[in-house]
């Protein structure tokens, strides 16, 4: 069977040998495509176990699976794959896997074999993800792929392969100059959005880094923070206790923030989250943390209940922990508000919180339907940790919202009992 398969020239690098195959850059330059038609001559040419993943994938359908399967009618490979459901195999022995990396670790561990693994959108995937994937593709020769859009300079694909590459690593920056075959609706495309708005632009277009996100909700609280030195190693302490502060979920994240207030201060020492998973979990995590606990700060959805399901609340009061459900707040941009006025009092762990500091670095307002920023952050993977944070915000960041019913409470107490009340 002879195959004629054309790539970009700046792609050429994908049929030498290296550990590390990075292509990064702007929309247009068809990284993904020609990775695709690479990846299927070198699974005809050989029988390879490949794996292509992703940060999330909740279905098939979230994969580079139809791109694969595109790329095999197009390059006439019918004869060569058969393409099911879930999978893509060579009559040659050749096997591609699709899988996401976040909450999948034991089933990533199972690919030890894997000679060819594909990163897509490697700008979203974690260094936790990171840690468990690379020392699993450990076979003699293989090779990791990685493709991505830069969006922050402080992504973890960013740093692991533009700014500090590892060695035995090719990394291209591959844009829109480099595409033989960029149609001209797209580049009408592109120089509407250069004349309205350059930073975009320079992002999407030109592969440049952010400074921030456009339409973060804690872009200046995050950028001074950094400036100030707040993200940095932070210890855990052994003299004060260590306080958590949740968000809830099952299909969606349960998030945790772990604190220690040390003066006025509140040092956050880990970061911990996780989907589809029961309350049993999330206890044995902080078991198996170590700390020394204080308070664990619920929100208010952990009061929900019944006889035959027990809330949230109860079921971790029973294990002895001291518990504080958070008052539901209607309006969330008070909640919001409310982290502003601590941020400057926070100091996060850079290694610990890091997956956390990122879902804060892309943690967006919505557009409405008029295409303006909306005063509601986006419902995303990214607002979990945030939410959690709010957790903490509200427990020490809002001002007293019944001042006035306190006062007239007091008014009939004697002053040993109004001192009572006050500390209470």
């Amino acid at each position: 069977m002879h195959v004629q398969c054309q790539i970009p020239a700046a792609l050429e690098f994908l049929f030498h040998p290296a550990r590390y195959k990075v292509a990064y850059g702007g929309r247009g330059g068809s990284k993904s495509w020609g990775f695709a038609r690479a990846l299927l001559i070198r699974a005809w040419q050989d029988p390879l176990r490949i794996l292509c993943a992703r940060e999330f994938q909740n279905s098939i359908k979230e994969s580079v699976h139809m791109l694969l399967s595109d790329q095999i009618k197009a390059l006439g490979m019918q004869a060569s794959f058969d393409v099911q459901q879930n999978s893509i195999r060579g009559h040659n022995g050749s096997q591609f896997g699709f899988e996401g990396l976040r909450y999948n670790a034991d089933k990533i561990k199972s690919y030890e074999g894997t000679d060819l693994c594909w990163i897509e959108e490697a700008n979203r995937v974690s260094k936790a993800s990171w840690e468990v994937l690379i020392p699993t593709i450990r076979k003699d020769d293989s090779e990791i792929w990685v493709t991505f859009n830069p969006e922050l300079e402080t992504d973890e694909a960013y740093k692991r392969f533009v700014k500090n590459p590892p060695p035995n690593a090719v990394v291209r920056k591959v844009g829109w100059r480099d595409n033989p075959w960029f149609p001209d609706v797209l580049r009408e495309e592109m120089q509407t959005l250069k004349e309205r708005d350059e930073d975009a632009y320079l992002n999407i277009w030109e592969g440049n880094c952010r400074v921030t996100l456009e339409g973060a909700v804690y872009a200046n609280e995050l950028r001074a923070a950094q400036a100030e030195g707040r993200i940095l190693r932070v210890p855990y302490d052994l003299r004060f206790p260590v306080h958590t502060f949740w968000d809830l979920g099952f299909s969606d994240r349960t998030s945790i923030w772990f604190a220690q207030k040390v003066g006025f201060d509140y040092q956050l020492i880990d970061f911990y989250q996780n989907r589809l998973q029961r309350l049993p979990h999330y206890l044995k995590v902080l078991q198996d943390r170590g700390y020394v606990y204080g308070v664990h700060h619920l929100p208010h959805d952990a009061e929900h209940g019944s006889v035959a399901a027990p809330s949230i609340r109860s079921q971790v009061e029973a294990t002895g922990y001291k518990v504080k459900v958070i008052q539901r707040i209607e309006k969330i941009e008070l909640g919001i508000g409310a982290v502003r006025n601590i941020f400057n009092r926070l100091y996060f762990d850079e290694s610990k919180c890091d997956e956390g500091l990122q879902d804060l670095r892309h943690y967006t307002y919505d557009v409405d339907e008029y295409g303006q920023w909306s005063k509601t952050p986006k419902h995303d993977e990214h607002c979990h940790a945030a939410d959690a944070l709010r957790t903490l915000g509200e427990t020490i960041g809002l001002p007293d919202r019944q001042p006035e019913k306190q006062v007239i409470e007091l008014v009939n107490y004697t002053k040993d009992e109004a001192s009572a009340a006050w500390m209470a």
